[in-house]
């Protein structure tokens, strides 16, 4: 990297004055560029918005809300907190925003504490069939504080068991009941689980994190017209910051809001919150429905040509940007596959599939995302290529970056990035 600026930042001042950290975030950049990036809860951000995560808005302290802070001199970052609130509102036909969450694990505390009272209980969808840690895992507060009753997927159709969910709703009367989660590749009939809520008077809440951004593009179906609030995080599909959101009926505001300022955080972060605003606005042009559209046929393809050679996709497919795969078929590990293919430069994780006789931190499977490679321009006949490659570094490959196999696919991947580059220097 020779020039001085590194996407709006001042990278000769940081090179000179610190070279360690200023050499991670070359080294990093590389890293992104060299490899194929298939984590499905990652994306690249624009320039714009990595120039507004590194303004001066990050010195500003604003505890509080616009028009009704605890510091004085808040007049600009209020400017910038409004414009976020209302492209959000705008960008999800919403009632009602808030774009302070630090993270969609922070919006979703303040899901618990707008709603629930230690001890009440909430439904959710199991971790090990693709929940989420805060829908009440034991390890985290939402499993700590809260009773958790665990719905799951349908044996058969690996697809979430929508007659379970009713079930379990009518006999243990949840306070809130969530729909959504981490590794779903399907679509969430959410007019069910609004009726369901509907039946045993539960707040019906919404986890958008992954999807979200395939909302925003009117790529799928919306939630917020059938949810009681929706969380999600920006960085995924979305294509914004690190960090989170929430949207809301307007019956809900105050409490949403007073859940995340004072419940649950202090200050909020005003150079994300303004990368926010740049993100809503990018995500509101016809050229970002047009990238969600090519998200799930990218995906689809990735699955289908995947199954072809063996690794099966879980429910038979994907709706979405993600497919969750079942690599028993090929008679390989999660944690081999992972470890095999970042060898190879394809950058993937293991993940524990539905019913999965393996530990997770082995796991049957992998889930592979394609929000990365579309950012970068890849198509259709790109993901016949991908597919091949995974194939060939997860069942002939190894853990050692030295091994013929790895070191072969690594130059296929090479080619492949440098014809479709992140971040064009």
């Amino acid at each position: 990297m020779t020039d001085d600026t590194f996407y709006g930042s001042d990278y000769g001042a940081l090179k000179a004055f610190d070279p360690d950290i200023a050499g991670v975030l070359v080294s990093e950049l590389e890293r992104i560029r060299s490899g194929l990036q298939l984590i499905a809860s990652e994306n690249l951000s624009s320039p714009e918005v990595l120039t507004a995560l590194g303004s001066t808005l990050s010195n500003k302290y604003a505890e509080g809300y616009p028009g009704r802070r605890y510091y004085g001199g808040c007049a600009e970052v209020d400017k910038a907190e409004n414009i976020a609130i209302e492209r959000c509102k705008a960008l999800f036909d919403a009632d009602h925003a808030n774009v302070q969450a630090h993270s969609g694990a922070s919006a979703n505390q303040a899901v618990y504490g707008a709603f629930m009272k230690p001890g009440e209980t909430i439904l959710a969808m199991s971790l090990p069939h693709g929940g989420h840690l805060t829908h009440g895992t034991k390890m985290s507060f939402s499993g700590k504080w809260f009773n958790a009753v665990h719905y799951g997927v349908n044996q058969e159709t690996e697809d979430i068991d929508y007659d379970q969910v009713e079930q379990l709703a009518r006999e243990h009367r949840p306070k809130v009941i969530c729909a959504g989660g981490s590794a779903i590749p399907r679509l969430i009939d959410f007019e069910r689980f609004r009726a369901i809520a509907d039946e045993v008077g539960a707040i019906f809440w919404v986890d958008a994190a992954h999807f979200i951004g395939l909302v925003a593009g009117k790529a799928i179906p919306s939630p917020v017209p059938y949810a009681d609030v929706v969380t999600f995080t920006t960085h995924k599909v979305l294509r914004g910051p690190r960090s989170g959101a929430l949207v809301c009926t307007e019956e809900h505001a105050k409490a949403l809001d007073r859940a995340i300022f004072p419940m649950m955080q202090g200050g909020p972060q005003m150079h994300t919150i303004a990368a926010k605003a740049v993100n809503f606005l990018e995500c509101a042009t016809p050229q970002y429905q047009e990238y969600t559209r090519a998200v799930i046929e990218n995906s689809q393809a990735l699955a289908a040509a995947l199954a072809e050679r063996g690794i099966r996709p879980t429910t038979g497919g994907t709706d979405t940007h993600l497919s969750l795969l079942d690599l028993q078929g090929v008679e390989v590990t999660g944690a081999d596959a992972e470890a095999r293919a970042d060898a190879a430069g394809i950058v993937l994780n293991k993940n524990a599939i539905p019913f999965d006789p393996q530990s997770p931190n082995i796991a049957s499977g992998v889930r592979v995302g394609t929000p990365c490679v579309t950012t970068q321009g890849m198509g259709v006949a790109q993901m016949e290529i991908i597919a091949e490659l995974i194939h060939t570094a997860v069942t002939k490959g190894d853990a050692d970056p030295d091994h013929e196999v790895s070191r072969a696919v690594r130059a296929q991947v090479s080619e492949l990035v440098t014809e479709f580059p992140a971040y064009p220097r």
